[in-house]
Formats: structure tokens, sequence, C-alpha cells
């Protein structure tokens, strides 16, 4: 009877050895990297350190317009983020996306779109759609697209191209948005 019974409470034991394991793993799966850091209300963001041990900055909203890019309706362009904002009449963002911008960047500042093209072959050869310009630099005509074929290679820094690629669902929203004469502003 001794012998079933120790066998019975190894087993219990080896048992609760690997429940206490798994919900071990569980809470360290969900823990925060920084236990010292006191919990902040729903919704925001809490400070964390960086790899090197300085503090991170706080993740952005990608619906935050950047700041001096202007007021009322018009399209923003922050070439550090490679980030573009539809922004409507009352300052709001109405959609924000991504972009692989082209190897000439436009300068800062407030541009209006000057020409549109429905579909076009760009400068590096790739069919493109939805063509929004806007400036030119270095020679270059600079604007808004997308590629027919949905990619956004980054450019041959070989080659002086004025494309900002995005999309074809972004290319469609910019292309209904900005019409000729809409505001463009260029932020860093």
């Amino acid at each position: 009877m001794a012998r079933s019974s120790s066998g019975f409470v190894a087993g219990l034991t080896a048992a609760a050895v690997v429940a206490v394991g798994v919900l071990a793993y569980q809470a360290s799966a969900n823990a925060p990297a920084d236990l010292s850091v006191k919990p902040t209300a729903p919704g925001t963001a809490a400070p964390s350190t960086s790899p090197t041990g300085g503090p991170k900055q706080p993740v952005k909203n990608p619906l935050t317009v950047p700041a001096g890019s202007g007021t009322g309706e018009r399209v923003v362009y922050a070439l550090a983020d490679r980030r573009v904002w539809l922004v409507d009449a009352k300052g709001k963002a109405t959609r924000t996306f991504t972009v692989m911008p082209s190897t000439v960047d436009p300068l800062t500042g407030a541009y209006t779109v000057t020409s549109r093209s429905g579909s076009v072959r760009g400068s590096d050869g790739v069919k493109i759609e939805h063509v929004v310009r806007f400036a030119t630099a270095q020679d270059v005509a600079i604007g808004f697209s997308a590629a027919v074929d949905g990619s956004t290679p980054k450019p041959d820094p070989e080659k002086k191209t004025g494309g900002i690629r995005m999309k074809r669902a972004d290319g469609d929203a910019l292309w209904m948005f900005a019409s000729i004469g809409a505001k463009v502003v260029v932020v860093a």
C-alpha cells in the first residue's frame, strides 16, 4: 500500500510542478520589461528604456499631424517619418500612410498641386497611376504615385527620381483628396 501511495504522491507533485512552470511562463510573457514603472491609465504609453539603457521616446500616434505643418485642408509629407497625412479643413487627419521616398527630396515648405496624371510610366520605367505632382528639385518633378503592380521598392540611388511611392489604396485616397491647386506641405 505504501508503494502505490508514494507513486500517486510523486505523480501529483510532478503535475503540480508542471502547472507552476506553465503559470510562471505565462506570467513572464505578459510582464512589462521594467517592473519599476507604475501602470498608466488605459490609452497612455508608459516610458520604457532602450537597449542602451536610456529612456525611449513614447510612441507617436500616427494620426497626429506634425506641428508646424500649417492649417486648413492639406496634404502633409514628413521627410524623416516617410509618412503622408491627408488633413481636413478642421486640421484633423482623415488618413495617414507610409511612403517610399524618391532619390530627390523636395525642400521643406508649402506647395500646391500643379499637375496630375491618371496613368503613366515613371522615370524609373515602372508603370504608375494617380500621379500628383507638386514640386521640382534638381530639375526633377516631385510627386506622389502608386505602382500599378503594387510594389514600393527602394529607388535606385544612382538615378535621380522624384516619385514618392505608396500603396495603391493610399494612392487612390490621395488622388481623390488632392486636386489641382490643393495645398501640400513638406516638413522635415
